[in-house]
């Protein structure tokens, strides 16, 4: 079942729609559920929801398998999506990936507050949520900003799965972070890059996998279940991700 529904987000002083998934014994059992965390909420659940017509279908996979989660997605704003989804300006090293320097990002400290100051307390509220299980997870610079929640909100975001991130567009300053941030309240983060990211663009796409793997080697270090996948042949596009939705869940069960 999908429930969709406004919530203020008193920062940016605009409306964002959330969408979240309750799994089928909801209504006939009373018990509490772990939450998952997600942007790009409206690519998450159906395709006439998307932009660009394919999403990870999650409401089907979550129905024929029966898995007991409630899984809130953030819609994202288009027009400001880089700037969410970035906690600094874009950096240096992104020069390397985008060919250009871009001036964009510097909002994902506001936008990671209103998930864990205004949305999370609304949902635990209005729904039954075991409150210590929460995870996040994210796509491309979905995967940066989830990142970067789990080193500002380690007591909260304990369990984190980011797939094909685009780590690179604050690549200096979120290596910085994890390096300083204490880690030990978190429990597991799993990461996934494809060889292809960037299609023919072979450089890219080795860049794109080394921002990674450097991220992965970090964490390595400093959290006992780090998990790193590289996926031969897989590119950034949303036909690609939903081949990984298994792999999402099959994780965060092992964590129950």
């Amino acid at each position: 079942m999908l429930e969709i529904f406004p919530l203020y987000i008193n920062s940016f002083e605009q409306e964002r729609l959330s969408r979240i998934y309750l799994p089928k014994n909801y209504g006939r059992e009373n018990q509490s559920y772990p939450v998952l965390y997600m942007h790009d909420g409206q690519n998450i659940f159906q395709d006439n929801d998307t932009i660009g017509g394919t999403s990870l279908r999650f409401e089907n996979y979550l129905d024929e398998n029966e898995l007991e989660v409630i899984v809130v997605g953030i819609d994202q704003n288009s027009e400001d999506r880089i700037n969410e989804y970035c906690p600094w300006k874009n950096g240096e090293y992104s020069k390397k990936i985008l060919g250009q320097e871009s001036l964009a990002g510097g909002k994902g400290t506001q936008y990671v507050d209103f998930i864990v100051n205004e949305l999370k307390p609304f949902i635990d509220k209005n729904y039954r949520t075991s409150k210590d299980r929460t995870a996040m997870s994210g796509i491309s610079l979905g995967g940066l900003i989830s990142t970067y929640a789990m080193c500002r909100y380690p007591q909260v975001f304990r369990n984190i799965i980011v797939i094909s991130s685009a780590f690179y567009r604050n690549q200096e300053e979120i290596e910085k972070l994890l390096r300083d941030s204490d880690s030990s309240q978190i429990e597991s983060i799993y990461l996934d890059c494809g060889i292809k990211e960037a299609g023919d663009e072979e450089a890219i796409s080795k860049e794109f996998l080394a921002s990674n793997n450097v991220i992965y080697e970090i964490l390595n270090g400093k959290i006992k279940n780090a998990k790193f996948e590289v996926i031969k042949g897989a590119e950034h596009n949303y036909l690609v991700f939903r081949e990984r939705v298994p792999g999402i869940f099959k994780f965060l069960r092992q964590k129950k």
